[in-house]
């Protein structure tokens, strides 16, 4: 409980901790692949703050449902950290409670996997109210099922757990479960406040075109969203910069309105929970138009970093939306001739250095294209007195051009195809 108020509260040590990274091969997994999980979980320790001193690596057909890579490699890993000093050991996958506590009995030092430090991380980049509200979330429904473990302190109190602490120690163990389950509550009600708010501003965005940027975490989609819209959004070389949804409107030749909505990166094995506790800031991808999905082209697992994006796509229900493929960090390929290949394998596809600014005109002028395919101008005749009638055109047109006719007002619009239905009876 106190890690989790010392996170909220934003009171981080700057002196750097030092990590154990634990993965286990299971049947049928490649080592390479384990390898590139391991490389990540790195990146998101050095994210969190802590320096990596060792990697330990466990072959197992079957994972042990008491300490998860089996009692011994746990005692090999205690003899390890009192070898290196560590006082972290972070596992590539999620734990139970029980597993956690029995590791921890024994090598006397934090455990977390890799939903935890995920929202270690989480809790450090989240800015703006909303994300700290999804953050806070996310991190009570982890904290839930593991308080067992956190109120030992009270039969420490009086020298060791006896008769007549059990009471005491349940007690206090409710208390704090009925907390956190109203603090839960709060939480989403006010995420669905936030998503009400949402709501009330897309309907000012009816006849805007979106365009979502979604893609692996540190793929550069805030680089390229500066890029495009002239925008200073916060970038760092880091994973998970960016929790928050940002909108900016992107300059154009023909002068529409297009919108680009920069998200939050995706990562392999992201938690299920964690992709429910963001609801609010993916309902922007629910809404958008067009999806750029933002790739490193440079990144050596890139087919794997793909797959991962479009399998959170998929939970989210979007998978049906147009994709737009957008190749970053082109300048960093040696072998050019792989783009033709991306171009055959990924269509329709742009290419891009975001950070130097390479073929973002292309890249505008592929959205055009995406556009123009997903709208229509029509022609509307309404009477001078259908003034509510003409208020919803406006609303949800672009009006391209208008004329009154005797007692009749003459409109040529731009509209959606998928809003279409709005206004078919007035079409002329």
């Amino acid at each position: 409980m106190e890690e989790y108020i010392n996170r909220n509260n934003n009171t981080y040590s700057n002196e750097k901790e030092k990590a154990i990274i634990v993965g286990v091969l299971h049947n049928n997994q490649e080592s390479q692949q384990l390898n590139d999980y391991l490389d990540e979980l790195e990146l998101l320790a050095d994210t969190a703050g802590a320096k990596v001193l060792a990697r330990e690596v466990q072959e197992r057909q079957k994972i042990h449902p008491a300490t998860y890579i089996g009692k011994g490699k746990v005692e090999y890993l205690s003899e390890l950290v009192s070898e290196l000093g560590a006082n972290l050991i972070i596992f590539d996958d999620d734990l139970s409670p029980a597993q956690v506590k029995n590791i921890e009995r024994i090598c006397k030092v934090k455990i977390l996997d890799r939903s935890g430090i995920i929202l270690d991380i989480f809790a450090r980049h989240a800015q703006t109210k909303e994300a700290k509200t999804q953050v806070e979330l996310a991190q009570l429904n982890y904290l839930m099922p593991r308080l067992t473990r956190r109120w030992t302190h009270l039969s420490r109190q009086a020298g060791g757990a006896g008769i007549g602490l059990r009471g005491p120690g349940e007690t206090q163990l409710e208390v704090d479960k009925r907390l956190i389950t109203r603090r839960i509550t709060k939480l989403k009600n006010e995420l669905l406040k936030i998503s009400k708010q949402r709501q009330i501003r897309r309907k000012h965005r009816l006849d805007c075109y979106k365009v979502a940027l979604v893609g692996y975490t540190n793929v550069g989609k805030s680089t390229l969203l500066n890029s495009l819209t002239d925008a200073d959004i916060f970038v760092e070389d880091r994973l998970f910069a960016t929790l928050d949804s940002t909108v900016r409107r992107m300059e154009n030749r023909e002068n529409l309105e297009i919108l680009m909505i920069d998200t939050v990166g995706f990562i392999r094995k992201l938690p299920h929970h964690l992709v429910a506790s963001f609801k609010s800031t993916l309902e922007e991808i629910q809404e958008a138009d067009l999806l750029l999905h933002v790739i490193d082209i440079s990144a050596p697992n890139m087919d794997e970093q793909i797959k991962s994006v479009e399998t959170v796509l998929d939970e989210i229900g979007v998978s049906e939306k147009p994709v737009l493929y957008v190749f970053n960090k082109v300048d960093r390929l040696k072998d050019r001739s792989f783009i033709n290949q991306c171009k055959e394998e990924y269509y329709p596809s742009s290419f891009v250095s975001a950070e130097r600014n390479l073929l973002i005109n292309e890249l505008k002028d592929n959205i055009l294209i995406s556009l123009g395919n997903s709208y229509l101008e029509v022609n509307i005749k309404l009477s001078i007195y259908q003034q509510k009638e003409v208020a919803q055109i406006y609303n949800i047109c672009k009006v391209l051009e208008k004329n009154f006719v005797n007692e009749h007002v003459d409109l040529r619009v731009r509209i959606k195809k998928d809003n279409f239905a709005y206004i078919e009876q007035f079409v002329n």
